[in-house]
């Protein structure tokens, strides 16, 4: 009975769009019911018609993580009304979906999707989707970054962005307080290199924090990146 999904009303009103582009039914209900619950609408779509993605205005987008998304993305990304629209991939490896990082890929649901995660991460980035922007400082984005602890280099994917700093994913294992150089590109910012240091690890998730060495002003190129990408 916790996991069922509640039907809104249909005077609910939306102030946000997501298209969810060639989802299969159960994902396409599922993830349509965690939008609504936030206030935005969903519209579904198959391939074919993605190419609305490039004439109409969207706030997120949900697409299945593979060789066509590229396609889908680059029209998408090309169009001025939703080159900075969120972008969700849906299943498939953290390879493939580093392959889509060029056009700002942020979060991916994975699979087999169940609610309770679903949910969580709709939760987590509504307020970029409904331009809540002063109440989100951390951006969700997945790009593959270049790790340097001491004479270990490693690479790991990318999972919020601050101007302050940045949480990661990697296989490799790491410790509190350890100073590292981390390398990355985005949507719209080319390659920056950056100092910083390990705050927090979490071995269970394969996840740790860095923060960004305040001595270091090439961290400034991130924070014109982050504000830049919350103003416009």
């Amino acid at each position: 009975m916790g996991n069922s999904l509640i039907p809104l009303s249909s005077s609910k009103k939306f102030s946000a769009r997501a298209a969810l582009v060639d989802l299969q039914e159960s994902s396409r209900n599922m993830l349509s019911e965690c939008f609504r619950q936030f206030g935005i609408e969903v519209v579904t779509m198959a391939g074919e018609n993605a190419k609305r993605l490039a004439k109409e205005k969207f706030e997120a987008c949900v697409i299945r993580v593979g060789s066509e998304a590229e396609n889908v993305l680059e029209s998408a990304r090309g169009s001025r009304s939703n080159s900075r629209m969120i972008i969700y991939g849906l299943g498939g490896s953290a390879r493939d979906a580093l392959k889509l990082s060029r056009y700002g890929l942020n979060a991916v649901f994975q699979e087999p999707l169940e609610r309770p995660a679903a949910l969580k991460l709709v939760k987590a980035t509504q307020m970029l989707v409904l331009h809540e922007f002063r109440r989100y400082v951390r951006i969700p984005v997945v790009t593959e970054v270049s790790v340097v602890a001491g004479q270990n280099r490693f690479v790991a994917s990318s999972v919020e962005l601050s101007s302050g700093g940045m949480s990661l994913k990697s296989e490799q294992t790491v410790s509190n307080g350890q100073p590292v150089e981390i390398s990355f590109a985005l949507l719209t910012l080319p390659r920056v290199w950056i100092r910083g240091t390990i705050i927090w690890q979490k071995p269970a998730s394969k996840t740790f924090g860095v923060r960004f060495d305040a001595r270091d002003d090439r961290r400034c190129r991130v924070k014109e990146w982050v504000d830049s990408y919350l103003e416009s």
